[in-house]
C-alpha cells in the first residue's frame, strides 16, 4: 500500500512551483508509505509516490516505477492479487527484464503487450498513475470498486490527483470551502456518496473508472469496468456449494501474498470468521496475528464469538478493549487521517486497532465487502419482508401497525426491536430504492432543512438511489440494491473508515470477498440462493457450514458499531455538552443552533434516540474545526505518530 499524487498538464508545461508543489503533496502522503518516497516528472507531468514495503521488500521495487527504457512509469498503490498469475499466462518473462518481483512491474510489462485493455485481466485493488511518453498519455485509474482511494481537481489546464485530499489541500492558493451539497446528503447516509467530497471543487474518481489524459492538449473521463448481475437460473444449491467455497478460499489465498506480517481484523462475525477458517484451511493460520475490539457496553460485546473462532483456529490472538473514554482521546487525530466527516461509529475503534496492529503486521485482511457480496443485510432481507408484509396486509392494518410500533419507548440497545419496528413499518410504504434508504437513514428530508436551512434546496437524497436503481436492467430488485450499496455505501463509508484508519497508522487493508474473480462468481448465483426466504447470506453459510463453529453459524448480522446513543447519557455527555454548545455550533455557520440543542435534549430526556444524528453532527464539527477553520490537521497527526 503506498500514496500517489501528481498533476498532468492539458496543455503548456509545467513550471518549476507546480514541482515543488506536488513534493509537498506527496510528503503529505508519508503515513502511507514511511519507507521510501520520490517523486519524477517530464515537461507535461510531474508525478510522487510514497512506498509502503509489502511485496519484494527491495529498494528494486520502489516506486514510481518504470519498464527497462523508461518510457513507461507507473505512480501505484495497491495490490494486484493475480499478478503471478498474469505473469506466468502472458509469458511476460519471454519478452521482458524483471528487475523485482512486484506486482507494480507485472502491470507495467501487461501494459506494454495490452495496452489499457490490461486493466480487464487484473483482479485486486489499486489506484495509479500510468504515463506513457512514448504516445504522449497518461491514466488515471481507479479500481473496480473503488477499494483504493483517488481524489483529483481540475484546475485550469492542470489535473491534480491524489490519494488523500489532504494531499490536494497542499496546492498553493487553494482555499478549502465546505460543499454544502456533500453535507446534505451526509445528513441523510451519514456518509458522502458518490464523486462529492466535502470540499468545494475537490471530486473522487469512482470505482471501475478512469481519466485517458493526452498530454498537453486535454482529458476525457470513462467508466471501464461495472459489475454485471446476470444470474444463472439454472445453478442448484447442490452444485453450486463446493465451487464457491472453492473461489472464496482462492480469494483468500491471493490476498494472503506477501513479504511482509499479515494480520486479521476478527469481529466475530461470519465474515471474518469464515476468513480465519479458511486461512487455516490454507495452513496460514499459525502464522496470522488476529486482531479484535471488545467494545466496553454489553449489548455491542461480540468477544464471545471472537473466542469460539480464535479457539477453533488459534492463530496469534490481540484482544483491545475501547471504551468511552477511547471517542474523546482520538476523535481529533483520527479526523486528521480521514479528511472527511463520517457517521459510521467504527471509524474511531478501527483507528484504534489499527493502532495496536502495525506492532505486529503491516497487512490486514478485513472481512468488509462480505455483506454486500453475500446479501447479508437487515435491509436486504427487509426487502423481501416488504413485499411479502404489503401482500398480506391492507392499508388501514399497515397504518394501526405503524402507530403501535410508534408508541414503542425507546430502548438504546444495538437494533433494538422498537428501532426496527418503527423504521420498518414507515419504509414499507415507500417504493423499493426509496425504502431501501429510509430503513438506515439518518435525518428525513424535512430534519434536515432545520439542521441545515440556509441549504434547503438540494433536490431529495433518495434521488441518487431512485436514479440508479431505475437505470440498472437486472431482472431482480435485490441485484439493484446490492448494486446500489457497492457504489455508494461501500466505498462512501466502508473504504473511508477502512482505508484511512489503517493507513494512519502504515497498514494495507485487504478484502477478500470485494475481490473481483469472486464477485464476479457471486453474480453469476441466483438471488434466491444468496437471500434464501429471509435467510441472509444463505449460499455463503452453506459454503462455510463445516468450517465455522455452529454458534458463529447461526448468529444474526450485528457489524462492528459505537453505543454512542447510550454513552451519549453517561461517559460522553460532557463531550456532547462541549461539542454541542450554541457558540461552538453557530461558529460553524452551517447548522441552526437551536435544532441541534432539539436533537441533544430530546435524546438526553430518552423522547428520542438520536445518537446516530447527533454522531454525525459532531463529526462534522470536528471536521470543520480541523479543516476550516483551524486548518491545522497537521499538527494532530503529528500528535498521533508521537504520541
Amino acid at each position: 500500500m503506498c500514496g500517489i499524487a501528481g498533476v498532468l498538464s492539458l496543455a503548456s508545461p509545467l513550471s518549476e512551483t507546480e514541482l515543488v508543489t506536488v513534493r509537498a503533496m506527496t510528503n503529505t502522503l508519508r503515513h502511507r508509505g514511511p519507507d521510501d518516497w520520490a517523486v519524477r516528472h517530464g515537461a507535461l507531468w510531474a508525478v510522487g509516490n510514497t512506498r509502503l514495503k509489502i511485496i519484494d521488500l527491495s529498494d528494486r521495487a520502489n516506486l514510481p516505477m518504470t519498464n527497462e527504457d523508461g518510457s513507461v512509469l507507473v505512480a501505484y498503490n495497491g495490490e494486484i492479487t493475480n499478478f503471478r498469475e498474469l505473469r506466468a499466462k502472458h509469458r511476460l518473462d519471454e519478452r521482458h527484464q524483471f528487475r523485482t518481483t512486484s506486482d507494480t512491474e507485472v502491470l507495467i510489462h501487461l501494459y506494454e503487450d495490452l495496452g489499457i485493455d490490461c486493466l480487464r485481466e487484473l483482479t485486486g485493488m489499486f489506484a495509479f498513475c500510468l504515463i506513457d511518453q512514448k504516445r504522449g498519455r497518461a491514466y488515471v485509474v481507479r479500481d473496480f470498486y473503488g477499494i483504493r482511494p483517488l481524489f483529483f481537481l481540475r484546475r485550469g489546464d492542470r489535473l491534480y490527483f491524489a490519494s488523500e485530499l489532504k494531499a490536494l489541500l497542499a496546492i498553493p492558493d487553494f482555499e478549502p470551502r465546505v460543499n454544502p451539497e456533500a453535507l446534505h446528503h451526509f445528513f441523510s447516509l451519514a456518509y458522502i456518496p458518490g464523486r462529492l467530497t466535502p470540499f468545494q471543487d475537490l471530486e473522487e474518481l469512482q470505482g471501475g473508472e478512469l481519466i485517458e489524459v493526452e498530454l498537453g492538449r486535454g482529458a476525457t473521463e470513462r467508466q471501464y469496468y461495472e459489475l454485471r448481475y446476470d444470474p444463472d437460473p439454472a445453478i442448484t444449491e447442490a452444485e453450486i456449494v463446493r465451487p464457491l467455497h472453492d473461489a472464496m478460499l482462492d480469494s483468500v489465498r491471493r490476498n494472503l501474498i506477501s513479504d511482509a506480517p499479515l494480520g486479521l481484523t476478527l469481529s466475530g462475525g461470519f465474515d471474518t470468521s469464515s476468513i480465519l477458517a479458511l486461512v487455516k484451511e490454507l495452513d496460514r493460520h499459525r502464522e496470522l496475528h488476529t486482531f479484535s475490539l471488545v467494545i466496553g457496553e454489553r449489548s455491542f460485546d461480540e468477544s464471545a464469538y471472537q473466542h469460539l473462532i480464535v479457539d477453533a483456529v488459534r492463530p496469534i490472538h490481540h484482544e483491545i478493549p475501547f471504551h468511552a473514554a477511547d471517542v474523546e482521546k482520538n476523535l481529533l487525530a483520527h479526523m486528521a487521517y480521514l479528511d472527511e466527516p463520517t457517521g459510521d461509529g467504527a471509524a474511531i475503534p478501527s483507528y484504534v486497532l489499527a493502532n495496536t496492529a502495525k506492532k505486529y503486521v503491516s497487512v490486514l485482511l478485513s472481512g468488509e465487502g462480505g455483506d454486500e457480496t453475500f446479501n447479508a443485510y437487515e435491509t436486504h432481507a427487509a426487502l423481501k419482508a416488504r413485499a411479502l408484509y404489503r401482500r398480506w396486509t391492507t392499508p388501514w392494518m399497515r397504518s394501526w401497525i405503524r402507530r403501535a410500533a410508534h408508541a414503542l419507548p425507546c430502548n438504546y440497545s444495538k437494533l433494538s426491536f422498537d428501532f426496527l419496528a418503527k423504521r420498518f413499518t414507515d419504509g414499507a410504504e415507500l417504493p423499493v430504492p426509496e425504502a431501501h434508504l429510509f430503513w438506515r437513514h439518518v435525518l428525513t428530508e424535512e430534519e434536515k432543512k432545520r439542521l441545515m436551512p440556509r441549504y434547503a434546496d438540494f433536490p431529495p437524497t433518495h434521488r441518487l438511489f431512485t436514479d440508479l436503481f431505475d437505470r440498472l436492467d437486472f431482472a431482480d430488485d435485490l441485484n439493484r440494491i446490492s448494486a446500489l450499496d457497492i457504489k455508494y455505501y461501500f466505498i462512501g463509508d466502508l473504504m473511508v473508515k477502512n482505508d484511512r484508519t489503517f493507513m494512519a497508522h502504515s497498514i494495507e487493508a485487504r478484502f477478500p470477498f470485494m475481490d473481483r474473480l469472486l464477485l464476479e462468481f457471486v453474480s453469476r448465483i441466483p438471488p434466491e440462493l444468496r437471500l434464501k426466504g429471509l435467510k441472509r447470506r444463505y449460499i455463503q453459510k452453506q459454503a462455510m457450514k463445516s468450517l465455522v463453529p455452529r454458534q458463529i453459524y447461526r448468529r444474526s448480522n450485528m457489524g462492528l458499531e459505537l453505543p454512542h446513543a447510550i454513552w451519549f447519557l453517561d461517559e460522553m455527555r460532557p463531550l456532547g455538552e462541549s461539542w454541542f454548545a450554541r457558540d461552538r455550533v453557530e461558529k460553524t455557520g452551517l447548522f441552526d443552533a437551536a435544532f441541534v440543542d432539539q436533537l441533544w435534549r430530546d435524546h438526553l430526556a430518552r423522547r428520542r434516540d438520536n445518537g446516530r444524528a447527533l454522531w454525525c453532527v459532531l463529526n462534522v464539527l470536528a471536521w470543520h474545526e480541523l479543516f476550516i477553520e483551524r486548518r491545522d490537521h497537521a499538527s494532530y497527526r503529528e500528535a498521533a505518530v508521537t504520541g
